[in-house]
Parts: structure tokens; C-alpha cells; sequence
């Protein structure tokens, strides 16, 4: 019987992946750079305890190239231990507090930031980020040339060398993939809100956050799900390499497990069809492996097609994450042992996202 199974879900996990990959590659690259700049933008940091960090970011925005007075800087401080400081006479910044109403501090915060902005197009990032040179640019042509209302973008890590950091770039790379595969196949449902951005008037068409402002997580993703379920024509994806956002990875196996339950928390919550059927999927893919792996162990099913599937189920996960990585410019490292260990860290994340607590910037949620 167990057999049986594997010989179904395996195959439609690949299926699944291939639909994907297909998806990937019918979104256009868009690097064009040629137009006057005319968009003005308001860019929203909400951040705790991120004196380290901010200045990098903060350091990331006097270099762009962009006119200083076409964009905003708005730090949102959520309660910080410190207070943090920053003097710059390059471009506009402004350091407000974080007004809580809801379960979610960024939600809060975004929605904070949303009653002061002085432009029209807001954009989030996050304090430990820094941001591409033709980062604005990127976005102003693009909305120059399309009639927009949201951009979703594409986040990566600056990985020293180490298999932790690595693992965490291949299982963000396969993110990031299946999110520009889902664009592709006009099923978008996922975004990463350090590299988002949208219209003040059209969050506030969509109400903002009402209705999901109780999940401490998901202020990206939720809103790119409403946005699409009643604006589809309105939200694209920028696939460019001038629009790619550079984050840290983590440094520890317990602050990732914390991290990546955080991401899971809200997958139940989705409104998206495609992205619940796409995590259902990809969960019964890698839970099979676990039974693949008992097979080959104890001997039991044929031993041929139980190497065929486990083939076949890296096979398309490495086309997936190689053609996300050439398009990030990173190398596809440790695939092989992380292909080994994803499966059963990201089961046992699954599962504890349903019952268990994870810590965030301080606090348990």
C-alpha cells in the first residue's frame, strides 16, 4: 500500500516542479534602465533591535542611483531596547515609533508607516538587507511601462562558506522559484516583503491587513492573496537583477527552525487554492522521500524504481533551484546533502508549525 502511494505522489510532485519550472521561464527578464526617473517612492523599514544592520541598509540607499529627492526613507521602530539614530543629509529620513493594535508587529508597523508617507508607491525591505545600486530604477521603469499597482521582487543571501548558510540559500532559492514559477503560470500566491512594493491608495483599496492582522507573519503574503484575488491585472512580478535585495542568513540550527516555523505558521491561513494545493504537494513529496528511504533500508518495494523516483525527485528540484540560482548569481552548493536533509527538517517544521511556539526578534509567539 505504502508503495502505492509513493509510486502517486512522487510523480505529481514532479509534475508539480516541471509546471514550475515551465512557469520560470515564461517570466520575462526586465533590466531595462533607459527612462528618465519620475516615480516617487516611500521606503518603509519597520525594525527591533537592528542597530548592527540599519546602518548597512541605510548605507545601501545613499548609493542608489536615483534622485535623492524622488524617495523617503521611513524607519519604523517596534519597540527597540535602544534608541537609534541617524544622521544623513543625502536623502530624506525619518525615525517614527510602531503604533500596536493587532497580533502582528510588522503589520503594525507597515500600517504606521502607511498614515505618514508622502508618496503614492511604498516600499517594504527589512533592516538586516541591503539593496542593488538600479534598485529604484528597476521599479520606476518597470511602472513606467506597465500599468501596476504592486511589484513583488526577488530576495537572496550573502552566503560565507559554510553548509548552514548554504542550506538556507538553497531552501530560498527554491522559494524564490517556485514564487516566479507561480507568477508564470498566473497562479501567484507568495511574495518576500523585503522586496515588495505597492500603491498607498491601492493598500487602502484592499483594506490593508483587515482580516488576517491576527497571524503574527504573513504581512507580505496575505496582501499579495487579496491583491490577486480581486486586482489579478495589477500585481507582476520584476524579474531583474537590478531589483534583487540581499539579506543575512542566519547563524544557528534553532534560530532557522524558529524562522522557518514562523514562514510555515501562516500556510494554513492562505487564500490562494494554488498555494495551498502547491504546499500540500511539496509536503506529501518530501514526506514520501522519508518512506524511500525506510524501503531502500529494509529492503522492501523494487529497489530500481525506488532509485528512479528518488532520481526523479532531484532531478527536478535541481533544475528548479540551478535556474533560480543563475539568476540570483549564486552557486548551487551542498545540493546532494541538503536534498538529504530538507526533507526531514522541513516535515518536522511543518508539523510543529501546527501546535508549537517559535521566537521572533525577541518574542514568542
Amino acid at each position: 500500500m505504502i508503495t502505492i502511494v509513493l509510486y502517486f505522489i512522487i510523480p505529481c510532485y514532479c509534475l508539480t516542479i516541471i509546471a514550475l519550472i515551465y512557469g520560470f521561464t515564461k517570466v520575462n527578464s526586465f533590466d531595462y534602465l533607459g527612462l528618465e526617473p519620475k516615480t516617487k517612492f516611500s521606503i518603509v523599514v519597520p525594525f527591533r533591535n537592528e542597530a548592527e544592520n540599519l546602518p548597512k541598509l541605510l548605507n545601501s540607499f545613499s548609493k542608489l542611483n536615483y534622485p535623492a529627492d524622488l524617495f523617503e526613507v521611513i524607519l519604523v521602530d517596534d519597540d527597540s531596547e535602544a534608541v537609534f539614530s541617524f544622521q544623513c543629509s543625502v536623502f530624506s529620513v525619518q525615525i517614527i515609533k510602531n503604533i500596536r493594535v493587532s497580533n502582528s508587529p510588522k503589520k503594525d508597523a507597515i500600517s504606521t508607516a502607511i498614515r505618514v508617507v508622502k508618496n503614492d508607491w511604498v516600499i517594504t525591505t527589512d533592516a538586516d538587507c541591503v539593496v542593488n545600486e538600479n534598485w529604484l530604477s528597476a521599479l520606476d521603469n518597470h511602472i513606467q511601462l506597465h500599468k501596476v499597482s504592486m511589484i513583488a521582487g526577488a530576495v537572496t543571501y550573502h552566503c560565507e562558506n559554510s553548509f548552514l548558510h548554504h542550506f538556507q540559500q538553497l531552501d530560498l532559492a527554491s522559494l524564490q522559484g517556485a514564487t516566479i514559477g507561480s507568477f508564470g503560470l498566473r497562479k501567484g500566491f507568495m511574495c518576500n516583503g523585503a522586496n515588495f512594493a505597492y500603491t498607498k491608495s491601492f493598500f487602502q483599496d484592499l483594506n490593508g491587513f483587515d482580516g488576517n492582522d491576527g497571524i503574527a507573519s504573513g504581512d507580505d503574503v496575505f496582501l499579495l492573496q487579496k491583491a490577486i484575488a480581486r486586482f489579478p491585472e495589477k500585481v507582476h512580478y520584476l524579474k531583474s537583477r537590478n531589483n534583487i535585495v540581499i539579506t543575512k542568513p542566519v547563524n544557528d540550527w534553532k534560530s532557522l527552525f524558529h524562522q522557518r516555523v514562523r514562514w510555515a505558521s501562516k500556510t494554513g491561513s492562505y487564500q490562494s487554492k494554488f498555494g495551498i494545493g502547491l504546499g500540500l504537494i511539496v509536503f506529501g513529496g518530501n514526506v514520501s522521500l522519508w518512506f524511500v528511504a525506510c524501503c531502500l533500508l529494509f529492503g522492501k518495494g523494487n529497489f530500481f524504481l525506488m532509485c528512479f523516483l528518488l532520481l526523479a525527485k532531484f532531478s527536478v528540484d535541481f533544475v528548479l533551484i540551478n535556474k533560480t540560482n543563475v539568476f540570483l548569481k549564486n552557486k548551487t552548493q551542498f545540493f546532494l546533502t541538503s536534498s538529504l536533509l530538507y526533507p526531514f527538517f522541513s516535515v518536522i517544521v511543518a508539523l510543529y508549525s501546527l501546535f508549537g511556539k517559535y521566537e521572533w526578534k525577541g518574542r514568542r509567539f
